[in-house]
């Protein structure tokens, strides 16, 4: 059974940091990309960050590059957002999910395109 777990959410202040964790079971972290997705109340669900299968290729989204750092550690088959510089705009419910059609990062991966979403991980930045 495939799963994905994420964890290491929480309530910070403005400027603060975090790191999340997306424990994985049931799939090699070498076959495909893993992505961390945020979702807002009210927004769509948009992906903030990814990683490749084995060429160490990332990805970022423009609200999060040069504050956020993706990796993963394939033994222990976590993946690791490393979340700094932290703002109010920052909060939303975040995800892990795996992208079964892609093991090289794209800027052009669609949502639809990732499975084996975790229950996400709450982050709220106070200002």
């Amino acid at each position: 059974q495939v799963q994905f777990v994420e964890s290491g959410g929480g309530l910070v202040q403005f400027g603060d940091s975090l790191r999340l964790s997306c424990a994985v079971n049931g799939i090699y972290l070498t076959d495909y990309v893993v992505g961390w997705f945020r979702q807002a109340p009210g927004k769509e669900r948009e992906r903030v960050s990814s990683i490749g299968a084995r060429d160490g290729s990332t990805y970022y989204s423009d609200s999060v590059k040069g504050r956020f750092t993706i990796s993963k550690d394939n033994s222990k088959k976590t993946v690791y957002l490393q979340m700094n510089s932290l703002r109010p705009e920052d909060t939303a419910v975040y995800y892990c999910a795996a992208n079964l059609m892609r093991t090289r990062v794209t800027a052009t991966e669609a949502t639809h395109e990732y499975a084996y979403w975790g229950q996400g991980t709450q982050v709220t930045v106070s200002s």
